[in-house]
């Protein structure tokens, strides 16, 4: 009933409030995007268009409200790479023999990259940014908290049978995502039960990492550590609360977690474990049907179409998020798709320098927390094909959040007349890396 209840009330609460202002039309769809209510109470909730519904809602809103605000500040690069992306798919898909295979990953891809681009021209105040990073909390904190359930229980549903539609390796990828995400609203929200709430969250996902059992998951959440350590605030209470994370850690991490994530980089007699040792062998054929065609590639959705000539059975996927999309989208898509996330991090990673002058210092807490989770992301999606996985574009939408509020305000400061006049906010960064 609890299902049935939040999908219904989120639709048609969620429809009417997008139709007044966008952005929260915009919450309700990530929130979907993330809990998929269809898969998460599959015995309650009928099948239907509920996310179609909040998009045209969304989509009348912004085009008949003025809550947007087109001016993108410093996101505006990032979010251009993400535009040509979608038109570098959308002009692959006319030449691949299926064209079914080819229009359906330009379909998810559009779903996501319309959003986005409405999210990011409604976003207009720190407000907003706390209510979408606290979206992605909720949502995916929910579901870590049910397979928790599951797991405690005595069944372990993420390892065996994943969630939604995505295996144990899918499925921890997003829980490496908001791990990131979580931890930092833990830091620096303003309530106690908030921080106690979102570190509550975190907690969930970092177990559920560890009992998904899914290498890739480890090792990103592992990388997201790391760059938590170089972007949190060099106090001792901070590297105090990171000790705790990590012992936290270390605690739930039985033998049998380890030895798994082990396997990752061990060789017995000279050989890979074997799936590990199959993933390479998937690259290596992806790298050889790139070479047929360096700049095409083989077409949208068609590398598992070719698997069965390298000897994989039909339908099989690369295992490597980068390397597929450099098969199947050339060069060009490789560069445009990883240029999104690279690009987003780094100017992330210079907006959490203390010498960079911020108005809103929630704008450098907001680039903390996106950076890391992407980072975890970027390295998790080396070892599984999942390019229609939500949480990583909604969180690359909340680093672009606060890179858009953050340089608009300072030029808006800067042409302040009541303002004595500084040098611009990247005092101390080289030119030539500043104006990236």
């Amino acid at each position: 009933m609890k299902g049935l209840l939040f999908t219904f009330g989120t639709t048609v609460g969620g429809s009417l409030a997008a139709l007044i202002n966008p952005f929260y039309g915009l919450l309700c769809y990530v929130s979907f995007a993330i809990v998929r209510p269809e898969a998460m109470w599959p015995w309650s909730v009928p099948p239907g268009r509920y996310s179609l519904i909040l998009a045209l809602a969304m989509l009348a809103g912004f085009v008949f409200t003025k809550s947007a605000r087109f001016n993108l500040g410093r996101s505006f690069s990032v979010a251009a790479l993400l535009l040509a992306f979608l038109g570098w798919s959308y002009f692959e898909a006319y030449f691949p023999p299926n064209q079914f295979l080819a229009w359906d990953y330009v379909e998810r891809l559009a779903k996501i990259v319309i959003p986005f681009m409405i999210g990011l021209c409604c976003i207009n105040d720190r407000r907003q940014l706390q209510q979408l990073a606290w979206t992605i909390v909720a949502s995916q904190g929910y579901v870590a908290y049910e397979l928790n359930s599951y797991y405690f229980s005595g069944y372990n549903v993420l390892r065996f049978d994943g969630f939604a539609d995505m295996d144990n390796n899918s499925a921890a990828i997003g829980m490496v995502t908001g791990i990131g995400v979580a931890f930092f609203l833990s830091l620096h929200s303003e309530k106690l039960w908030q921080r106690g709430l979102a570190m509550f969250f975190c907690l969930l996902m970092g177990h559920c990492i560890l009992f998904s059992f899914s290498r890739g998951g480890m090792l990103g959440a592992l990388v997201a550590g790391m760059a938590t350590v170089f972007v949190i605030p060099r106090t001792p209470k901070m590297y105090a609360f990171m000790l705790a994370a990590a012992v936290s850690a270390a605690v739930l991490a039985g033998p049998e977690v380890r030895e798994r994530f082990m396997t990752t980089f061990v060789k017995e007699g000279g050989e890979r474990e074997a799936s590990a040792q199959s993933r390479i062998d998937l690259w290596k054929d992806c790298w050889d049907v790139t070479m047929q065609d360096p700049v095409m590639g083989c077409g949208p959705n068609h590398w598992p179409v070719l698997a069965p000539r390298y000897g994989w059975k039909a339908g099989k996927e690369a295992h490597s998020l980068w390397v597929q999309t450099l098969a199947e989208l050339g060069f060009p898509g490789l560069f445009l798709y990883l240029g999104f996330y690279l690009l987003c991090i780094f100017r992330l990673w210079l907006l959490t320098w203390n010498s960079v002058s911020v108005e809103d210092e929630w704008c450098r807490y907001v680039a903390r927390m996106a950076l890391v989770g992407l980072c975890g992301f970027a390295v998790s999606a080396q070892f599984v094909s999942l390019e229609a996985l939500e949480i990583p574009y909604y969180t690359a939408l909340l680093g672009c959040g606060a890179l858009k509020l953050s340089s608009i305000r300072n030029v808006e400061r800067d042409h302040s007349p009541d303002f004595e006049r500084e040098r611009f906010d990247f005092a101390g960064i080289p030119p030539a890396v500043a104006a990236v």
